[in-house]
């Protein structure tokens, strides 16, 4: 019997020759990743009861990106403790208000195909899309990868989901992960592996996958998977120097799986999920006319390069509406810079956008940009959960780049396609 992508990793991180589901097994973590929320603030203390420092300095990677911009005295003695405790321990790898973790970590060289990683984070599973098996723990588990360099496991299941056809303009892997969340539930992950294949997913750059991966948290998965192909090749070489090994780190042919689900991408519609869940999702045309007054651009879902490249295709040479925020926070600072460079941002300047901080900002309280009592919100982020971008009367409608673009245009939920130059003509 074959084993999967999963199995393959965690049986390497293990020093097995094969796992199978349901088996518990230790395993040494490549790569621990923190953020300053849930990182040196709250495993400090834990590692000082245990009298111990980090098992290896050089496997962790912080990153400062919620409390960032200091926004209050709090914020900023968070901040202050996270920077402290970093050169206390000698940590090398602190990338200190660059970006959001789950975009600096790839960005920086620190993924590539067959780790085994642990994330201070739910959205850590965004790392599956460089053929990593990468999920999130909370403090006390990090506080123990720290110490021991290792962690247990129950072996997962895997559910793999084919996507078939092409993606149609105007519709992007938002709209896929929208739809999955609709169809198959916040549960349908079951707490296991949701790996993506098909010749849709051979056909999306990294940036894309990234968003596959990130939103599995949103289907209660353990992890999101993507095996390794000349795309992930091409990526870790030009940010590493190095050529990955991919050919090692590839399901086979007759693993066994919990489920597959198939879709075809080519009759997809751009998706928007109303308040308050992602699963609420359905085709754009059931919220065409509803009213917004602000429209955001953030978060490791929704504010990389492609996704600013999304936004800007609709809102060349437009203005927003004269009643609506358009804020634009990019996943991080070289995202940023890039977006400079190459014309993006300043379309979006053009527009009327406001420019934020790169960090995780609006999408769940932090900072500028949070929701007042009665607000309509229209994002790109992962989530809308009642009161995650401010007050618990407040709306969020969550949709792709090209989606929320629109809704700035017009003021209101608009079919991104009708503002795509040479759509349908």
């Amino acid at each position: 019997m074959g084993q999967t992508l999963a199995e393959k990793i965690i049986a390497r991180a293990a020093g097995c020759d094969k796992v199978g589901p349901g088996d518990i097994v230790t395993c040494a973590v490549d790569l621990a990743m923190m953020h300053d929320s849930g990182g040196p603030r709250r495993v400090k203390p834990l590692l000082e009861k245990l009298g111990v420092k980090v098992w290896d300095r050089e496997k962790i990677v912080v990153v400062s990106d919620h409390f960032v911009p200091a926004f209050d005295l709090q914020s900023a003695e968070i901040l202050n403790l996270t920077r402290e405790w970093v050169a206390e321990q000698g940590i090398p790898n602190f990338y200190d208000m660059q970006g959001i973790c789950h975009v600096v970590l790839p960005e920086r060289g620190h993924l590539k195909p067959g780790m085994f990683v642990a994330g201070g984070d739910s959205h850590s599973p965004t790392g599956g899309a460089f053929g990593c098996f990468m999920f999130g723990v909370g403090a006390t588990d990090m506080a123990g990868i720290l110490a021991t360099g290792e962690t247990w496991i129950k072996v997962p299941e895997t559910i793999r989901i084919d996507w078939s056809g092409e993606i149609p303009r105007g519709v992007c892997a938002k709209d896929i992960m929208l739809t999955l969340c609709a169809t198959l539930g916040l549960g349908g992950g079951d707490y296991q592996v949701v790996e993506y294949s098909g010749e849709v997913i051979s056909s999306l750059g990294m940036q894309e996958r990234m968003t596959l991966c990130n939103m599995a948290a949103e289907l209660g998965a353990q992890t999101g998977l993507i095996a390794a192909d000349q795309t992930t090749a091409a990526y870790v070489e030009k940010v590493t120097g190095e050529k990955p090994d991919c050919q090692s780190w590839q399901g086979d042919l007759d693993a066994t799986y919990r489920d597959i689900f198939s879709f075809d991408a080519n009759d997809l519609e751009p998706q928007v999920a109303p308040p308050h869940s992602p699963a609420n999702a359905a085709d754009v045309g059931e919220h065409v006319g509803t009213g917004i007054n602000q429209a955001y651009i953030g978060a490791c879902t929704g504010a990389k390069l492609t996704d600013l490249k999304m936004a800007a295709e609709v809102l060349k040479n437009r203005r927003i509406a004269s009643n609506i925020r358009l804020l634009v926070a990019p996943a991080s600072v070289r995202e940023m810079t890039q977006a400079t460079q190459d014309g993006t941002l300043g379309i979006l300047l053009e527009a009327g956008a406001l420019l934020m901080p790169s960090g995780c900002g609006a999408c769940a309280s932090y900072g500028a940009g949070v929701l007042g009592d009665g607000d309509v919100c229209i994002a790109s982020t992962s989530r809308n959960f009642q009161g995650r971008m401010g007050s618990k009367s407040s709306r969020v409608y969550l949709g792709s780049p090209y989606t929320v673009a629109a809704a700035a245009i017009a003021g209101e939920i608009r079919d991104p396609r009708e503002f795509l130059e040479g759509f349908g003509s």
